[in-house]
C-alpha cells in the first residue's frame, strides 16, 4: 500500500471517530461534510474520480444543506 493511500485512510477513520463521537447537530453536519470531503480525496487517491464526484455532490454538498434547512426550520418555530 503507498503511504499516501495509507494516511488518507487514517484520516477518513478519524474523520468518521468524530462524527459518531459528536451529540451536537450543528458539529456533526460539519464534521459529516469533512468526512465526506475525506473520502472525494480518497476516491482520488484510488483513482475512481466518478465515485469522488458522487460523493461530493451527495455527501459534501447535499446532505449538509438538507440538515441546516432542516435546523433552520425547526428553530423558525
Amino acid at each position: 500500500m503507498i503511504p499516501l493511500q495509507a494516511m488518507a485512510m487514517g484520516l477518513v477513520a478519524l474523520f468518521a471517530l468524530s462524527v459518531v463521537l459528536t451529540r451536537d447537530i450543528v458539529r456533526l453536519t460539519m464534521l459529516a461534510s469533512l468526512y465526506a470531503l475525506g473520502l472525494v480525496v480518497l476516491f482520488l487517491i484510488f483513482q475512481a474520480p466518478d465515485v469522488a464526484l458522487s460523493e461530493l455532490v451527495v455527501g459534501a454538498i447535499g446532505f449538509p444543506l438538507v440538515i441546516v434547512v432542516t435546523i433552520v426550520m425547526q428553530r423558525g418555530e
